[in-house]
């Protein structure tokens, strides 16, 4: 029995990956990271772009072990090259490696060398291109490889191993999804090697197993745990660790969805499933597999005929949702099919977005116990007792995500809910990656006002510095321009009393020299937590409520910064109906 996985638990988000390599491709250290000292400069440059939290770099120590965690996240999957000779000085070329780069005219031979599949994934905006940059990775990865040697037995592929066992348990008449725990147990422990069918099995055995067990579940899966975990010599725990690392990457591809705690195929790209299934599974030599691996794989529609079989497909998709939309001529040429399907994507998911923000005002017990989970970046119950988790590191992110999911909630929206986010989601409406520089996390316009909503758990005087010219600079910019009263919405864990002294002022000089005035309040999570909590029973009056509770806060701006968030504070209360925080 062997265990394997897909990645590496340092990088538990793989959309990570794409902004590490925008940081290297910009960087000397490209092809340059042989050796402690370059590690540990990798691990810097990550640090200091905001990659990665690294508190060892601002206390000056070591970190090598997290630049070379890094550099072999992006080896294993293909979108930097590997270091295949012992003792060569970084920056120079790789005998070994140069042998199997000779036909790839982007490499020079050097190791850790951005490949073209990594170049493709850090110039990809778009959600659904980063998912295709991630299944040509996956469509072309295996294991053992020549990169990862830890493993043993017949080389084969993760991504299409899962994908034939959901095929087998479909085709046996069973729900085609994976558990969470039938992944960990049965799918990540076993290969093709030890049979398609009998792993569908086991997974049909536990099942059934499970169903007998009700009332006594937890006992149940622990028998299996603590034996699967014997028998291969490793923690309980790990298991987990590694179902849920490799369950992420799968995901990442966009052919698979949560469903629960588990998977199941992606309906937009369940044809484009059926025709990587329908592929024959080579066994590659060292040079094709690394050639496969860095300019990533072939994909079913880079052919024409199945591009267009796939683009079909999406037209049906579209059509039995009510949307009116032609399917293109069958002599289309392959660079239109490309780009109408990706359009014919984001049509889908725009759709599921727009239903997805419909449902938010149900789930104010959730949104809450994320916005419980943030301060402390650990985790919250719900009230049907599931626990909800912010992924190590993520913290930033999912604060914006949970704030727009309040926003939402709240139900009046003017601007559709891909407008009023500037952070991308996937195809689970999980957060990717934090809003980019140059303009504000969200803008949600309502129909007597738009407000801007900028958030940070940056805390002390450091928040200042970093969100006080940003901030009144992207109001100042819808103030300017729009014909509705524009408001700032600037949510912290803490407000620092600098940060709130900066927003005191509303004055806002544009590049004429004439001032605009600027309303911006600052709220700390918690109270912000407790006016939506007040809301539940009255969503509809929130846009409006929270206006008026902006319009109070600014009138009390000319006390000093201590005082006025003190008043803040006293004024949330007071329209909350309540105290106490989140």
């Amino acid at each position: 029995m062997m265990l394997w996985h897909i990645g590496n638990t340092t990088v538990r988000t793989p959309y990570r990956l794409r902004d590490a390599l925008r940081v290297l491709q910009g960087s000397p250290l490209n092809g340059n990271i042989s050796g402690r000292a370059q590690e540990n400069t990798f691990a810097y440059l990550l640090h200091d772009e905001g990659i990665l939290n690294a508190p060892r770099v601002t206390e000056g120590k070591d970190a090598s072990d997290l630049g070379r965690k890094w550099r072999a996240a992006l080896s294993q999957l293909g979108f930097i090259t590997p270091q295949l000779t012992r003792g060569i000085h970084s920056g120079t070329t790789d005998p070994v490696l140069a042998a199997s780069t000779e036909d790839i005219e982007q490499l020079s031979g050097r190791p850790y060398e951005i490949t073209p599949n990594g170049y493709r994934l850090a110039h990809s905006e778009i959600i659904t291109a980063q998912q295709e940059c991630f299944l040509r990775s996956l469509a072309s990865y295996r294991i053992p490889s020549p990169i990862e040697k830890q493993y043993t037995g017949d080389s084969f592929s993760p991504l299409r191993f899962t994908l034939r066992v959901m095929q087998g348990l479909a085709e046996g008449g069973h729900v085609a999804t994976l558990s969470f725990q039938e992944f960990a147990l049965f799918v990540q422990t076993s290969t093709p090697a030890n049979g398609i069918n009998n792993t569908v099995r086991k997974i049909v055995n536990f099942r059934q197993g499970r169903d007998e067990a009700r009332g006594n579940v937890r006992a149940y899966d622990r028998r299996f745990y603590e034996d699967i975990a014997a028998e291969i010599d490793r923690q309980t725990s790990t298991l987990d660790d590694y179902a849920d690392l490799s369950f992420r990457y799968l995901k990442a591809t966009g052919l698979f969805r949560t469903a629960g705690r588990g998977i199941a195929l992606s309906q937009p790209r369940a044809q484009l499933a059926a025709l990587l299934l329908d592929e024959e599974e080579t066994t590659l030599d060292n040079k094709p597999y690394f050639y496969a691996l860095w300019q990533g794989a072939e994909l079913p529609t880079d052919n024409a005929e199945s591009s267009n079989t796939v683009v079909q497909d999406l037209v049906e998709q579209l059509q039995d949702r009510g949307v009116q939309v032609e399917a293109p001529a069958a002599d289309t040429p392959l660079p239109d099919l490309e780009q109408f399907r990706h359009e014919l994507d984001a049509m889908l998911l725009q759709l599921d977005e727009q239903e997805y923000a419909d449902r938010q005002a149900d789930e104010l017990d959730e949104i809450m116990a994320w916005l419980e989970a943030i301060p402390t970046r650990g985790s919250a119950t719900l009230p049907d007792g599931n626990r909800v988790t912010i992924p190590r590191g993520e913290g930033p992110v999912y604060l914006e995500w949970a704030i727009w999911r309040a926003f939402l909630a709240m139900d009046s929206l003017c601007n559709p809910p891909w407008e009023a986010r500037r952070f991308q989601i996937d195809q689970d409406f999980l957060p990717v990656n934090c809003a980019p520089g140059g303009g504000p996390d969200m803008v949600f316009e309502f129909e007597d006002a738009i407000i801007v909503v900028e958030v940070t758990l940056t805390t002390s005087s450091r928040q200042e510095a970093a969100e006080g010219e940003p901030v009144r600079r992207h109001v100042a910019q819808y103030t300017e321009t729009s014909t509705k009263p524009v408001y700032g919405l600037f949510i912290a864990v803490q407000i620092d009393s600098n940060t709130a002294h900066t927003f005191r002022s509303g004055d806002w000089y544009l590049s004429d020299d004439s001032k605009i005035s600027l309303d911006i309040v600052p709220l700390t999570l918690g109270d912000f937590g407790n006016f939506l909590a007040s809301g539940s029973e009255r969503l509809a009056d929130m846009p409006g409520l929270l206006r008026q509770l902006m319009i109070e806060c600014r009138a009390r701006a000319n006390q000093d910064a201590p005082q006025w968030k003190q008043s803040i504070r006293a004024i949330v209360q007071r329209v909350s109906g309540h105290g106490g925080a989140v």
